[in-house]
């Protein structure tokens, strides 16, 4: 198969599963580049944590968008989406095929789909914020529903919640409408990695202790050095919230890591619903043989329609 000639490849699927390994497989029968699309992993210093592969354990590969940000920052999808099309782009303009793999979900559809994204202004969610804090998230909550009540209706969380009424602030339109339509921006193909449940779940829990046993919370100490607390999205990532409050000595350690563990596993199920709403990715068992054989076959027949 020819890498000019191939699809966009993404490897999807809830954490633990092997996503990393079978992207590195494919790039490397592929020709092919890997480009990260697991937000936290943009993120430098969190790297136990977010289970990030060290440099000698990508098996050759250039990665793209990894360790591109400080545990400061706030990741954008928007922004996602342009630098991941560029990262393609170039990696076709070497004659290679990009790989793209991981879990988040929003990130991955901004990446491959038509997504026209919603606009932003930090002063106006500035100013929801702090309505919210002084006086709770009624207020907000009921205009939302008057201008949106799809958005509203959905349940959303305090911080989407008040995003969804920036948006309507800003542009006159409901946050609802911008809801993208399942069509590839371009040719593309997704796999996704999933197992049984309950093995999954005795496997995401031994990860946490062994990324406990690795170091995370020395990890965490010397990010809160770096301004880990102060960072948006870093700080609330999941293992590192619950590090922080012990290391803040709110929790004991053994508390952190079951926190950490049930996080795991509920996020694991968001990815699995979140995926399984998309019926173009197509599903493999990564504890089955031949799972690169399946997904080179994946490629292939993609190629062939």
């Amino acid at each position: 198969m020819e890498a000019t000639h191939l699809p966009v490849i993404a490897v999807v699927g809830p954490t633990g599963t092997g996503k990393s390994d079978l992207a590195i497989a494919l790039a490397q029968n592929l020709n092919g580049e890997i480009v990260n699309s697991d937000a936290l992993q943009f993120y430098r210093g969190m790297d136990i944590g977010t289970a990030k592969l060290a440099v000698d354990e990508r098996g050759g590969i250039e990665h793209h968008l990894m360790d591109i940000m400080s545990v400061r920052e706030e990741a954008s999808v928007a922004t996602f989406q342009a630098q991941a099309r560029e990262r393609f782009e170039a990696i076709r303009a070497k004659g290679k095929v990009p790989v793209m793999v991981g879990g988040s979900g929003l990130y991955v559809r901004a990446a491959l789909d038509v997504i026209d994204f919603p606009p932003t202004d930090p002063q106006v969610r500035a100013r929801l914020e702090a309505e919210v804090k002084a006086h709770g998230d009624g207020e907000v909550r009921r205009r939302l529903a008057e201008v949106d009540p799809v958005s509203a209706a959905r349940n959303l969380d305090q911080r989407r919640a008040i995003r969804a009424l920036e948006v309507y602030e800003i542009s006159g339109r409901a946050f609802s409408s911008y809801m993208p339509q399942r069509q590839y921006f371009q040719p593309a193909v997704q796999i996704g990695l999933n197992y049984e449940r309950s093995a999954l779940h005795e496997a995401l829990e031994a990860r946490v202790h062994k990324m406990d046993s690795k170091g995370l919370a020395q990890e965490v100490a010397g990010l809160l050095d770096s301004g880990l607390r102060e960072g948006k999205t870093a700080s609330r990532a999941i293992g590192y919230q619950q590090y922080i409050d012990f290391l803040d000595g709110k929790i004991e350690r053994a508390e952190a890591i079951e926190q950490t563990v049930v996080a795991t596993r509920k996020f694991a199920r968001r990815q699995i619903t979140w995926f399984n709403a998309d019926e173009r990715v197509s599903w493999l068992d990564p504890t089955k043989p031949g799972l690169l054989d399946q997904a080179l076959e994946l490629v292939a027949r993609t190629q062939r329609n």
